[in-house]
């Protein structure tokens, strides 16, 4: 009886979830969670994304940094305080980067060693009803 009422407060029909939907999520991880078996195989899709948008946002601010401390060295005029300042942040971002794809490199090959899939997870075994 609750769901019916949210789902007519939400605007959709009683008794479908068809009009409830998450704008931020993209098609196909919007019909996962409608139509495939819910939460479990949406989790199951939603986290090898997630390891694949924190790689591309470390990349992302690896580039940034290193940007940033390129400008801080040309812009340093031989001050021998600034050009250690930029030269620390290009040595921390070369070094947050290799940490980056070393951990991406050990999560595959441990996969790949003991027959594993983590960055596919399979959650089948934790759905009610198998």
């Amino acid at each position: 009886m609750e769901n019916q009422t949210i789902e007519r407060l939400a605007g959709a029909p009683a008794g479908t979830h068809e009009g409830i939907t998450n704008p931020a999520l993209g098609e196909g991880l919007q019909d996962t969670l409608l139509n495939k078996g819910g939460g479990s195989t949406f989790v199951a899709e939603l986290l090898p994304r997630l390891i694949g948008l924190a790689l591309a946002v470390g990349a992302i601010v690896f580039l940034f940094i290193m940007l940033v401390g390129g400008i801080q060295w040309i812009s340093s005029g031989g001050d021998k305080a600034a050009i250690e300042s930029a030269r620390g942040k290009i040595v921390n971002a070369l070094g947050g980067v290799i940490l980056l794809f070393a951990t991406f490199a050990i999560v595959s090959f441990i996969g790949d060693f003991f027959g594993l899939k983590l960055l596919e997870l399979d959650l089948g075994v934790l759905q009610l009803g198998n």
